[in-house]
């Protein structure tokens, strides 16, 4: 049986393979963190020729848009390559991107039971500051989660999952097929919102990097954060 850290660079690969060859440009590095059962692939310099194009003409909801289309079509895939690579029994995807500073994420939940490493908590973070602070902003942008929790993945990347987040309206344009809209509306508000949240800690963690994505069939909502090297 293959160990972590070579399924994590199976993972790197592949992923890495398949943007190159989907979006005419692979990133220029790929880090993955495997923490049961959570998937983490957050990619570096990556952007495509003709996206650059539309980016420097402030384009960018046109290239979120094609990129969120291409991603629903490949995720199908990704979930079977990627079980017969690493035998992991992927449950869902989601993908989110940082135009500016040429980055993305993609994250996936495994049919998988919650590993023992998900329970970590660094000990110099104030844990109920920080749900709080969460809850917080999760209030400003839409309503505080029935539930909401928080796992370090690694070091530098915490998952932050949210339920039953969506507010009545939300509910009404899913309902009539306003997905895709409601996305793109939701991302950069949520992003700003969250962006006053910072880690209550006695060291110093800066949250570098922020993702979001949703599951609107299940109420749920994924933060993503990658913090700065400490």
């Amino acid at each position: 049986m293959k160990n972590e850290k070579s399924l994590e660079n199976e993972i790197s690969g592949y992923i890495a393979t398949l943007l190159r060859q989907n979006f005419g440009k692979g990133p220029t590095s790929v880090y993955v963190t495997l923490t049961r059962p959570y998937l983490a692939i957050h990619f570096r310099g990556f952007i495509a020729p003709m996206e650059r194009i539309l980016l420097n003409k402030h384009e960018e909801q046109r290239i979120l848009e094609t990129r969120d289309l291409l991603m629903n079509d490949l995720a199908s895939d990704i979930t079977l390559q990627l079980y017969k690579l690493t035998g992991l029994n992927i449950d869902s995807i989601y993908a989110d991107w940082n135009l500016g500073k040429e980055t993305g994420m993609i994250f996936a939940v495994l049919n998988e039971k919650h590993d023992e490493a998900l329970d970590y908590w660094p000990k110099d973070v104030k844990e109920k500051e920080f749900y709080k602070a969460i809850d917080t902003a999760s209030q400003k942008s839409e309503k505080v989660p029935e539930k909401t929790g928080i796992y370090w993945l690694s070091e530098r990347t915490i998952l932050v999952v949210r339920e039953q987040i969506l507010v009545p309206i939300e509910k009404e344009l899913i309902a009539n097929g306003y997905t895709e809209e409601l996305k793109l509306a939701k991302r950069p508000l949520e992003k700003r919102i969250i962006g006053e949240v910072n880690i209550p800690s006695s060291e110093v963690r800066l949250i570098n990097e922020t993702f979001v994505d949703w599951n609107f069939d299940e109420d749920i909502g994924f933060f993503l954060f990658v913090l700065k090297p400490k």
